[in-house]
């Protein structure tokens, strides 16, 4: 098995810790495992991405042009990012600020309301981890406990006392991700 994921959105909706969070989670499992992350010079409000390849067997190399899964967040980052999913590959995005939606009928489509459920949540920070637990869901590449495992080692030990607030996150993604249908559009004149 091996598993091809872009996580891209703007800096600071936490794309590069889910990344890392999902790398860690790999190695947990004594997978091969590859985090690549990429941003702008600007950091918080910049576009930011992270590739992570998680595989039985070695990663030849971590530069990809095309994905199994895209984990969108920004607009941006669909217009750059949807054309790189794999056919029969996974597309998860939040519509929030999202104002062209997914067209593709090859790949299967999902979306989740992170920004809104870590809002009514009462953190925002969170939200990083509703859209996890919506890929999880989707494609349970890695075990929950392996997550929370995971979110040990990448978050400092002053905010382990955060972990019981991400579990529940991850697992509000779980319940509340859906399919995105494509709605057919029929011009008339």
């Amino acid at each position: 098995m091996t598993e091809e994921i872009i996580i891209a959105g703007f800096g600071g909706q936490g794309v590069l810790s889910m990344g890392k969070i999902l790398a860690y989670s790999g190695i947990m499992q004594d997978q091969e495992v590859s985090w690549m992350p990429s941003y702008g010079p600007e950091m918080r409000g910049g576009t930011a991405n992270v590739t992570v390849i998680l595989s039985d067997e070695r990663i030849s190399s971590p530069y990809l042009k095309v994905y199994d899964t895209a984990i969108i967040l920004n607009q941006q980052s669909m217009d750059k990012f949807e054309k790189a999913v794999k056919p029969g590959g996974i597309l998860l995005y939040d519509p929030n600020g999202i104002s062209h939606h997914p067209t593709r009928t090859d790949i299967g489509i999902f979306s989740v309301d992170g920004a809104k459920l870590a809002a009514e949540m009462g953190n925002k920070k969170i939200f990083n981890m509703v859209v996890l637990g919506a890929f999880l869901k989707v494609k349970p590449i890695v075990k929950l406990e392996n997550v929370i495992e995971g979110l040990k080692k990448s978050l400092s030990e002053r905010y382990h006392h955060l972990i019981p607030l991400n579990k529940k996150a991850i697992t509000m993604g779980m319940n509340k991700v859906k399919p995105y249908i494509i709605k057919d559009t029929v011009f008339h004149n």
